[in-house]
């Protein structure tokens, strides 16, 4: 059996932080020592999340990088964009693993943040260490790296929705369209009028229409897949809905021969073999109400021969896959432990 490791998370008082410490307290490896969160110092996690009455018995820190370096052996960071940069190298000096849930080291090319994220990046070499913690596509490197950069929750379903198709070189790649949904939770936990509950429900609205910072992350993974690197370029349209959490992402793009349906499903059957956290629906179509709570991405693949097109689906829920359970699968990878441990419950359903 494995022994228990110190794991501190910072920024544990949005969504994806609150998450992470549901998963952590409840994992049999992880014994969670520190917990920091800026807005809510001093305050029992418990009376902030009332559902981790009798589970957590921490209170929020301020975060001290240096301290939180010296009472674990692994770090979670779910702080803002921007945020994470010092926080992460002061970890890594301290030889500590680290899993960073923002965007701060998720692209190789400085001049790509720097331009999409409007902020200098100030450890660009450790841009070079640091391995995408997407574990279906590079699950080897994750397990031998120090430094994980967790990826966005859009990307997630987009990336794995598509991949198998990149893969094998089967995509136009000056055609691909993503029309993606998410819950009101994607937007963080700090209030604003666009997540006030009046505006938002009975509600539908397309947001950062051809500017959104995870389009070139997804550019950037699914380039490397097909092995052209920078090939890729896409059309991506996020959308705000009424629900409290999951994702789902419809991507269409053009074949450069025509497939048909049964030879696609094989297809995404044998690339996606013995992933854990990877459902292939034939049935059914990928909805957020099953993944709801669980690591899981549904995907689901289809055609339409009239337009010569192939749509995909994908579902996430996005404080889970989408974050905190798949940082905590890249963690479990650097520890040696198996991978899904602590992730294995179903969503909750209905």
């Amino acid at each position: 059996m494995a022994t228990k490791f110190r794991v501190a998370i910072a920024g544990a008082s949005g969504y994806a932080g609150a998450e992470l410490v549901r998963l952590a307290a409840a994992h049999p490896y992880y014994n969670l020592t520190t917990v920091t969160s800026e807005k809510s110092a001093g305050l029992l996690v418990s009376s902030v999340f009332p559902s981790l009455t009798g589970i957590v018995q921490h209170s929020f820190e301020a975060l001290a990088p240096e301290a939180l370096a010296e009472r674990a052996d692994a770090v979670f960071l779910a702080l803002p964009h921007t945020k994470s940069q010092d926080p992460v190298a002061l970890c890594m000096k301290a030889g500590k693993l680290v899993v960073d849930l923002s965007a701060d080291y998720r692209l190789k090319d400085v001049a790509t943040y720097e331009k999409w994220y409007q902020t200098p990046h100030t450890h660009p070499q450790l841009l070079r260490e640091a391995v995408y913690g997407l574990p279906e596509l590079h699950r080897s490197a994750i397990a031998k790296a120090k430094l994980v950069a967790s990826p966005g929750c859009y990307p997630t379903a987009a990336i794995l929705q598509l991949a198998p198709l990149f893969a094998k070189g089967l995509v136009t790649l000056d055609t691909i369209v993503i029309d993606a949904k998410s819950g009101i939770s994607g937007a963080g936990r700090s209030p604003a009028l666009p997540y006030h509950f009046p505006e938002a429900h009975e509600s539908l609205e397309p947001y950062k229409i051809g500017q959104h910072r995870h389009i070139p992350e997804i550019e950037q993974e699914l380039s490397r897949v097909a092995g052209k690197t920078g090939a890729v370029t896409v059309t991506f349209t996020p959308h705000l809905v009424p629900m409290n959490r999951g994702i789902l992402s419809t991507a269409y793009c053009k074949l450069k021969q025509e497939i048909t349906l049964a030879d696609l499903r094989a297809l995404y059957r044998d690339f996606y073999k013995g992933e854990r956290f990877v459902r292939l629906y034939e049935d059914h179509v990928p909805n957020p109400r099953y993944i709801k709570g669980s690591n899981y991405c549904d995907v689901g693949v289809y055609t339409d021969p009239r337009a010569g097109w192939v749509v995909t689906v994908a579902a996430v829920d996005n404080l889970v896959k989408g974050a905190a359970g798949q940082a905590i699968q890249a963690m479990n990878l650097m520890m040696g432990i198996p991978e899904d441990t602590g992730l294995i419950a179903p969503g909750s359903y209905p």
